[in-house]
């Protein structure tokens, strides 16, 4: 066996530029499929972490029906006490009690529909971005002051800036009549328009004696420091509130599940992408081992009109492409692994696209990830794919025919 493996590396150099040709085409595949991978997933985790901290939370805590209903009534009791509780159980400081209703927003010449959201300034900033993306003026300070910010859209709509008043009318939790007037501090422009054309926030202490909300609100937003620790937090919140049955704790996937949808659709669309690389390559590979195999007819006559069996040749044709492909995945796999590391560190923009990100909180700079999926997903295709490609030109030897083969120029 030894030497049909050294036969098969030499036969590999008979035609040293064909077979480097070929490596170098499986190698190029491999780096560049290492690369888009990474960078696929880098952009998903940015996706995910941009989203998530725009305002929903990695988890939130809310009423057993409130996702699905969005009824007044359906909140959870001592938010602002559970949300501190929250904090000393995770060790995080990033999480805040919110209570929300919908009412009308009254200026001096409009009127629009927004949509309320009682926060508490201290910890708002530290779960959310938008605190961070002010306009104009400041952002809420004191939870009970009679103050209120508002979206860059629905400020342009009903034509008032900082200082200015606005009044609101809705209902309160217990049905009754709901009304304040507020001071306007700041303009959030969050860049998105839907979100700025409805949004308004005001302090969660003052909106609870408006909406006669006692001391209840209606979710605990939670943002933990990385993604892959919200599967801990989850559960060890749910079993910190195992005989709350009217409570449920929500992940980010429940709350937001377009987001996973999306994901989804363009990894199905990148990998059909990928893989036409894919067949590419192996097209390289099957045009060098059937070159090979068409060269050697001669040769391969000779060898079966000595006795060597048709398998045996097919066996050293694939020990051929074996080496070819295990030498692209060598060379493709050190050559992906350095530039993705470097790039996961250092990061990369192109122009265009810096803009764009930091106007959604994104950052400016795209950093690959690296991880066993990305380094060996699109290598490990590319091997199967040469090893499949071999077929081919193996099972032409067992139709040969020695005399034939002999007669061959």
């Amino acid at each position: 066996m030894g030497v049909s493996w050294l036969l098969a590396w030499r036969n590999l150099w008979r035609h040293r530029r064909r077979t480097w040709l070929t490596v170098g085409a499986m190698v190029f595949c491999n780096i560049l499929l290492i690369f888009l991978v990474s960078l696929q997933l880098g952009s998903y985790q940015m996706m995910i972490d941009g989203s998530l901290a725009a305002f929903t939370g990695h988890i939130q805590i809310q009423q057993r029906d409130y996702l699905d209903e969005q009824h007044m009534y359906q909140s959870v009791p001592g938010a602002v006490e559970l949300a501190a509780r929250v904090r000393t159980a995770l060790g995080v400081e990033s999480v805040a009690a919110r209570a929300e209703a919908f009412a009308l927003a009254s200026s001096a010449e409009r009127s629009f529909g927004v949509l309320l959201t009682g926060v508490q300034p201290a910890y708002e900033p530290l779960v959310s971005t938008f605190p961070g993306k002010l306009r104009e003026g400041r952002y809420l300070r004191d939870g009970n002051a009679q103050e209120i910010v508002i979206g860059a859209v629905l400020a342009q709509n009903l034509k008032v800036g900082p200082g200015d008043e606005l009044t609101f009318l809705g209902s309160g939790r217990d049905g009754s009549f709901a009304a304040g007037v507020a001071t306007v501090v700041g303009i959030l422009d969050t860049g998105l328009p839907d979100v700025d054309r409805s949004m308004a926030q005001l302090p969660l202490g003052w909106f609870r004696q408006v909406f006669a909300m006692g001391d209840e609100g209606h979710s605990v937003v939670i943002r933990v420091p990385a993604l892959d620790e919200v599967g801990g937090a989850l559960s060890e919140l749910r079993a910190m509130l195992l005989a709350r049955k009217e409570l449920a704790v929500l992940d980010w996937d429940t709350l937001m599940p377009g987001l996973r949808q999306a994901i989804t659709s363009d990894m199905a669309g990148a990998w059909f992408q990928y893989g036409v690389l894919v067949i590419l390559v192996a097209f390289s590979v099957l045009n060098t081992q059937l070159m090979s195999v068409l060269e050697r007819t001669r040769e391969f006559g000779v060898m079966m009109a000595l006795g060597m069996s048709p398998l045996r040749l097919a066996q050293l044709v694939g020990m051929e492409t074996l080496l070819l492909a295990v030498l692209g995945l060598a060379l493709g796999l050190l050559g992906g692994s350095l530039l993705t590391w470097y790039l996961s560190y250092a990061g990369f923009t192109y122009p265009g696209v810096e803009e764009m990100m930091q106007r959604f909180m994104l950052g400016g700079r795209l950093y690959p990830q690296i991880s066993a999926t990305s380094l060996l997903s699109g290598p490990l295709a590319v091997f199967a794919g040469a090893l499949l490609a071999a077929l081919y030109p193996a099972l032409r030897l067992f139709r040969l025919e020695p005399v034939a083969a002999m007669r061959t120029a």
